[in-house]
């Protein structure tokens, strides 16, 4: 897991490794459930207990203060 967001190519990246494939389920469940709320969906990557985000603003293909949030919100979900 790295432990700060990187920027790279105009998104927000960020790796998280938990035990087994089970926590890393229930973190991605709980990405949803921020997501939905702040209507601001992610890219998820998951194999067996590793999880990869992007977060950028599709519409702006940027990064945006909206994505930071989101970005801050996940962070409190470890």
């Amino acid at each position: 897991m790295t432990d700060t967001w990187q920027t790279q190519s105009g998104k927000l990246i960020k790796s998280f490794v938990f035990k087994d494939f089970k926590g890393s389920l229930s973190f991605i469940n709980a990405v949803g459930e921020i997501s939905e709320h702040l209507n601001h969906h992610p890219k998820i990557i998951n194999e067996y207990n590793k999880v990869d985000l992007e977060l950028w603003t599709h519409d702006k293909n940027e990064i945006t203060d909206l994505d930071h949030k989101l970005a801050a919100k996940i962070d409190k979900i470890i």
